[in-house]
């Protein structure tokens, strides 16, 4: 699974809140941005969360197949 921060990202750090451990926040960009390029399986559950619950709906996920 890989995960793509769009341009739409607003900068409310709740994907940050929801996991820090694939979210981080960029003061320069003042965006978030992806820790991985490959999400770790044990944090693939929570990043669609996050997906689903951005109000910006800025976080596209590429699913393995």
């Amino acid at each position: 699974m890989k995960i793509i921060i769009t341009k739409a990202c607003m900068g409310d750090r709740n994907c940050n809140d929801l996991c820090p451990e694939v979210f981080e926040y960029n003061e320069d960009e003042l965006k978030s941005i992806v820790k991985f390029d490959e999400i770790p399986g044990q944090y693939k559950d929570v990043v669609r969360k996050a997906a689903d619950e951005c109000g910006a709906d800025a976080i596209e996920i590429e699913d393995d197949k």
